[in-house]
């Protein structure tokens, strides 16, 4: 039944689905639009299916269209992995890597990684890119990165992960600013009028809002980078959470105080840093000695004074 069935016929499928119809699939894979057809009635010629309901003016994928385009994007998926086998392969080494962490991955850990992999690999090339939330998934997900470091609270749909360190978010605010001069636990209404600054994602309000963890006050301002989020807070503006390992200077200087709200209780929330891959993605040797290297970097600055109490 499959036999004579073509990647490119299954290709051809995948982008009707997705474009909508024949007419704009041909358009983006660079092809007339009858020959765009003629592969989608060999197809169902040779699968002895109906995979497009054609009745109305767009054609419409069926159940068995459905079932189809799925197991197409899978065979894809298989192809892309043999793709980077064989590169690894015939490579040796990689001749580059390209990786994504999110902001929240401590920088300085990224700067001892950087220079680690400089007197590791001297004649391969890296690119670093960093992103927020989901964005950082995005990036290797349509492959501007091979591989990455992403926040739990990421899309991680058709990818792989697996947790390397928790990071500890504590609310603070400059030690000018009202909610500093408050003793003991504040509760919502403490907050309500207070700006909190929270760290967004560049999508509509109404796509983030399910995304929003933490966000108490009522009034907030949003920022799309963790540096500015941090000059904000220090500068007084409002309050927010922050990764610990970023802002241990600032408390230990003064210039942050770390606030007690009775939402959390004892416990300051954790957020845990994943390691994030495409599926059935083969990590040659650069790639393997690049992840564990940083992962243990990761680890090691993330660790706070109080963990390594609670290990003692």
């Amino acid at each position: 039944m499959l036999e004579g069935i073509t990647i490119e016929q299954l290709r051809t499928l995948r982008a009707v689905a997705e474009a909508g119809s024949f007419s704009a699939a041909a358009r983006k894979l660079g092809r007339v639009q009858a020959a765009v057809s003629q592969s989608i009635d060999r197809l169902e010629a040779q699968l002895g299916l109906r995979l497009f309901d054609r009745s109305g003016r767009v054609p419409r994928l069926t159940a068995h269209g459905d079932a189809i385009v799925e197991a197409a994007a899978k065979v894809e998926g298989g192809l892309d992995a043999l793709e980077e086998v064989l590169v690894s392969l015939k490579a040796g080494v990689e001749a580059s890597l390209s990786i994504v962490v999110d902001v929240m991955f401590p920088t300085a850990s990224l700067v001892s990684f950087a220079r680690d992999f400089a007197r590791e690999y001297p004649a391969v090339a890296l690119v670093v890119l960093t992103d927020v939330l989901s964005a950082v998934t995005a990036q290797i997900r349509d492959k501007h990165a091979t591989w990455g470091v992403a926040l739990e609270d990421a899309d991680f749909t058709d990818l792989e992960r697996r947790a390397i360190a928790d990071v500890r978010l504590l609310p603070v605010a400059a030690s000018s600013h009202a909610l500093a001069q408050r003793h003991g636990s504040i509760d919502a209404a403490g907050l309500a009028d207070s700006v909190q600054i929270v760290l967004s994602e560049r999508r509509h309000e109404a796509l983030r809002a399910a995304d929003d963890h933490g966000v108490f006050s009522a009034r907030t301002w949003r920022v799309v980078d963790l540096a500015t989020k941090h000059a904000l807070i220090v500068s007084g503006l409002g309050w927010g959470h922050m990764p610990e390992h970023l802002v241990r200077e600032d408390l230990q200087a003064g210039r942050l105080v770390e606030l007690e709200l009775a939402a959390w209780g004892d416990v300051a929330p954790r957020r845990s840093l994943v390691l994030v891959w495409r599926r059935g993605a083969v990590a040659g040797p650069v790639a393997k000695w690049a992840q564990q290297r940083l992962s243990d970097l990761c680890k090691d600055a993330v660790r706070s004074k109080r963990d390594d109490h609670h290990v003692k």
